[in-house]
């Protein structure tokens, strides 16, 4: 019997260890990135090919390397931030486990030229498989220059398994924002396929901000400053009209180090409790500086994901601090104390306040239920001058008037049924209809939002919201794999500008959309223009539905499970549906009604929300005891 246990040879063991470090272009950018700023750099320049895939190249000015240095950077475990175990805790740069260089070299093809400030002349180093194929002296000025070139061509399944290019690039891009946005005072540019995508001068926190997320931000920004013993914490957090729908523009810096936090991100929320919506998310950028030895670093290959000592009191403080910045600068809600002039002529105010009028008003229930011990909350339940409270709050019974033209919003029709049939056979429909309705059944709508349908033994109450995303999103299913829907031409097309990253999801959607309906097309920098919007939508609102889809598209960007056209037509569907309060009249509602129950699958939304209930006639029945 021979030993079967053996040690693995350098090169298999880095591309083990580069599967935790490198699982994506965007992570090397995110190493480059940090280790440039830990090497006192006020100049970086990140450059990029084919997404990475064919160049990820860092330029910085920063203090170098020597000779020996550079050589050593590429071993495993080697670094310059740590010397003793004490040290683990007390981290204050970006990069400190040794494994960044060499993962990048065990992946890619690597080339390095640095100098440092007092040195003749720098050096280059050339690596391929972790293995040095080329080492010489160069001419360069101080700093360092590191090439990364066609990453994973060592491991071909790795690279088979990177996205497209567009949604390679968004993961760059969220990686250059993060640590650009964490160091205002550095100068930052990002260049990919030879145009450059950002250039961000050196300036403060907030002109950072700004230059990153886009000047709507520029007079909608509110300073979170709160100094302790324990922790600081201090940045902006937008107005409550900047709340958007999606968690999009939200950053959290513990150290200067980007973090996620759900944990934290709820503190946030529950500052914002009572002045945004509840389906609605704040815009914030937020450092937080504490003792690092009272968190953990090192719990995550990302190193996004920290371990505090005492979690609470970091929630508590990021809490107040954020409330105390909205209260500070009236975002609150706040009781209005300007006095009306015919006040001051009440008798209230300018008779006196006699003893008989005092003692009437202690005796009354509401002086009573303020002034009691521990009843300051306490309100009667009898009969009182609060008794008619709620029907300040009672809704209104008008209702709404307000009409649109619902048949641009809904599939052409082929036949009676409303359906168009061309797309029901490229999804396999049922043509055959579970319920009949005759030119004598009479549909109601209910509080603008429901719609009653009389059947054979019963009704149905359909939810019009709903119903409708359910006929949308089998009607987008269907064009992108068969006939595209129609596209009717803008005579002044609209112009949208976008964030970069956005940017860069919108040209990943482009060919997609073209199929719904939507014919944009890039317009310089971060720029588009739309050329046509689907013939059956109203023109005008294009810049908006595009702006809304955008938003809505990465609420479902978390959710691994769904493919990219899943999500886009999840968007479009929920984006194009009728919403709750709108007026339908009769034909509208029998209409929609009955596409619905032509649907391959009629009965819940795409997400699992019911589009109808059915009450039948047996159940009516047992209702009232009949």
């Amino acid at each position: 019997m021979t030993d079967i246990i053996q040690l693995l040879p350098d090169n298999i063991a880095n591309q083990i260890a580069a599967g935790e470090v490198i699982q994506r272009p965007a992570s090397a950018v995110k190493e480059l990135l940090e280790n440039a700023v830990d090497a006192g750099a006020t100049e970086i320049k990140l450059i990029i090919n084919d997404a990475g895939k064919a160049l990820i190249q860092v330029i910085d000015n920063g203090k170098g390397m020597s000779e020996t240095d550079a050589r050593m950077c590429f071993e495993r475990h080697a670094t310059s931030k740590i010397q003793q175990i004490d040290d683990l805790f007390h981290i204050r740069t970006m990069g400190f486990r040794g494994e960044a260089l060499a993962s990048v070299a065990a992946v890619s093809q690597v080339e390095l030229r640095t100098k440092r400030a007092g040195d003749e002349t720098g050096t280059c180093i050339e690596v391929e498989n972790s293995l040095v194929i080329k080492q010489e002296p160069i001419a360069i000025n101080t700093g360092t220059s590191i090439a990364m070139k066609n990453l994973f061509f060592n491991i071909p399944a790795r690279r088979n398994f990177l996205k497209s290019n567009a949604a390679e690039m968004r993961h760059i891009v969220d990686e250059f924002i993060r640590v650009a946005m964490s160091f205002p005072h550095i100068f930052f540019s990002l260049t990919s396929n030879g145009a450059q995508l950002f250039h961000l001068e050196k300036g403060t926190l907030k002109q950072r901000i700004i230059q990153i997320l886009g000047n709507q931000y520029n007079a909608k920004l509110v300073s979170v400053q709160e100094n302790t013993d324990y922790l600081n914490v201090q940045g902006f957090v937008g107005k409550p009209e900047t709340a958007k729908k999606t968690r999009g523009d939200q950053y959290f810096f513990v150290n200067n180090r980007f973090i996620k936090s759900a944990y934290l991100n709820h503190a946030v929320m529950n500052a914002y409790q009572e002045v945004i919506a509840t389906d609605s998310f704040p815009m914030y950028v937020l450092f937080i500086e504490l003792d690092p030895a009272q968190i953990d670093v090192n719990v995550h290959p990302t190193k996004q994901e920290i371990k505090f000592e005492d979690e609470k009191i970091v929630y508590a403080f990021v809490q107040a601090a954020v409330k105390h910045a909205l209260a500070q600068f009236s975002i609150t809600p706040t009781l209005e104390f300007d006095i009306d002039v015919n006040i001051q002529q009440s008798d209230a105010v300018s008779k006196p306040f006699t003893q008989d009028k005092q003692s009437a008003a202690a005796s009354s229930n509401l002086y009573q239920s303020f002034t009691q011990k521990n009843q300051a909350h306490f309100i009667d339940t009898g009969k009182s001058e609060l008794k008619h409270w709620k029907s300040f709050y009672e809704p209104s019974s008008k209702p709404v008037e307000e009409k649109f033209e619902y048949e641009k919003q809904l599939p052409v029709q082929s036949d009676d049924s409303g359906m168009d049939y061309a797309t029901a056979d490229l999804l396999g429909f049922v043509k055959k209809k579970k319920h009949q309705f005759t030119d004598d059944t009479v549909f109601t709508q209910l509080h603008s939002t429901y719609i009653i349908a009389p059947v054979e033994d019963g009704f149905l109450l359909v939810n019009q919201q709903t119903a409708h995303e359910r006929i949308l999103y089998e009607r987008y299913a269907a064009a992108l794999v068969g006939r595209s829907i129609s596209i009717q031409r803008s005579l002044f097309p609209a112009t949208i500008e976008l964030s970069p990253q956005d940017s860069a999801m919108l040209n990943e959607l482009i060919p997609d959309l073209l199929q719904l309906g939507y014919q944009v097309e890039p317009f310089g920098l971060n720029t588009f223009v739309i050329q046509g919007s689907p013939a059956d939508l109203e023109e005008g609102n294009e810049k908006a539905a595009i702006e809304h889809l955008m938003e809505q598209y990465k609420h479902f960007s978390s959710d691994v499970k769904f493919s990219k056209r899943e999500k886009l037509i999840r968007s479009l569907a929920w984006q194009h549906s009728v919403k709750a309060g709108r007026y339908l009249n009769i034909k509208e509602m029998r209409k929609l009604v009955e596409d619905l129950l032509v649907c391959a699958q009629p009965n819940t939304t795409p997400g699992g929300t019911p589009t109808y209930v059915e009450f039948k006639g047996s159940y009516l029945q047992k209702l009232f005891n009949a």
